[in-house]
């Protein structure tokens, strides 16, 4: 027992920061700043922290009362709001995010009047869509958007970005990075606007900028998984020059019981709708531990100990087989267990206000449970 309270997300500053320091210089030696994201784990400050000693040029997110906690603590890096304006939060938006992703003209324009209001010039970046269908006006569209983001007062439109990787499974690319940079000149042209920074994607962004063929205009890079957990986000590979031991869930067995392997008894849906299949393999030792679906995905946990196998979930309880755990004959109620999570497994645990997020080593204190509101 370690005195803290489970389930709990155990969060390595130190080890974070050796993957920023990892992920700017690639960035940095190709001439381009870093946007630290991170909210996988809801800006919790020691992962913010950790960044920043990192050496990211910016802060990003994609909720703005993530941003406000965070300049609230002082952060004086810009902060970049990732997530696609909405116009219902125009001046919180100009008040806490010095950057915003936009792809309306008609929410920029919101946007001009509270930065107007405020007395504030509030950046924008026009996002446009390369062809992963997500975010942005279609290339032909741009000129006209960006013409128009240009005659709002208080809006000061400073390049233009890209997002992949996220919806289409589109991988970055010397066509579509050119594209990119294409339309900014036309939009140059239409303008007459700078333009200076072209944003160039996510963690996805990774492998074509370490090969060495990455436009030399594509100057902003918005990194999250890559840094936080050390991973190449197209096979969750481990990027090379980082760790992947950065998080940790943690959670604790509530009951051990030897029991057959398939249910006994007639079978309709599960909790959820499922109807789930079983193989037969005898009776086993399972574990039942105090974290279900309602808390992360389970599909995204891996335990430390390889012998230890997820046989599923409900709300509130995870079932393993411990069968052949290293530490099977002395596992007893109420120890621990530990994970692994991936990025979605991260992102619910991060957000859900039952699992404790506790900060192991690094050069500061934090609150023992972060949450967002």
């Amino acid at each position: 027992m370690s005195g803290h309270p489970t389930p709990r997300v155990e969060l390595y500053p130190d080890r974070i920061t050796y993957n920023a320091l990892s992920v700017v210089e690639l960035a940095h030696d190709h001439g381009a700043t870093v946007a630290g994201v991170a909210k996988v784990t809801c800006a919790h400050p020691a992962v913010v922290d950790a960044m920043v000693a990192g050496g990211v040029d910016l802060i990003a997110d994609s909720r703005i009362d993530n941003l406000r906690q965070t300049r609230e603590r002082g952060i004086e890096l810009p902060l970049m709001l990732l997530r696609i304006s909405e116009r219902s939060r125009a001046a919180e938006i100009v008040e806490f995010a010095d950057i915003s992703l936009n792809s309306s003209l008609q929410t920029m324009d919101v946007l001009s009047q509270a930065a107007v209001a405020a007395g504030k010039r509030h950046q924008v970046i026009l996002m446009v869509d390369v062809g992963d269908l997500r975010e942005g006006v279609w290339p032909d569209r741009a000129v006209e958007v960006a013409f128009g983001a240009a005659q709002l007062p208080g809006i000061e439109v400073v390049g233009l970005g890209c997002n992949l990787a996220c919806f289409g499974g589109v991988v970055p690319s010397e066509e579509n990075m050119s594209l990119l940079v294409d339309v900014r000149e036309a939009c140059r042209a239409a303008t007459g606007l700078e333009l200076p920074m072209l944003s160039g994607g996510n963690s996805a962004s990774l492998p074509f900028l370490a090969s060495g063929h990455m436009p030399a205009e594509i100057d902003n890079f918005r990194m999250g998984e890559s840094i936080v957990l050390g991973r190449n986000v197209f096979d969750r590979s481990p990027w090379p020059g980082t760790r992947q031991d950065t998080v940790r869930l943690v959670v604790e067995v509530v009951e051990l019981e030897r029991k057959p392997s398939v249910p006994i008894g007639k079978r309709g849906q599960n909790a959820f709708g499922e109807e789930p299949a079983f193989e037969d393999r005898g009776t086993r030792l399972r574990a039942i531990v105090n974290l279900g679906r309602q808390d992360v995905v389970i599909d995204g946990l891996d335990p430390l100990d390889p012998n230890i196998s997820i046989l599923g979930a409900s709300s509130d309880h995870m079932i393993l087989d411990v069968e052949d755990a290293v530490d099977a004959g002395s596992l007893r109620v109420g120890d621990e267990i530990a994970f692994y999570p991936d990025y979605a497994a991260l992102l619910a645990l991060s957000t859900s206000p039952y699992v404790d997020k506790v900060v192991i080593g690094g050069p500061r204190a934090y609150p023992s449970a972060w949450r967002v509101g």
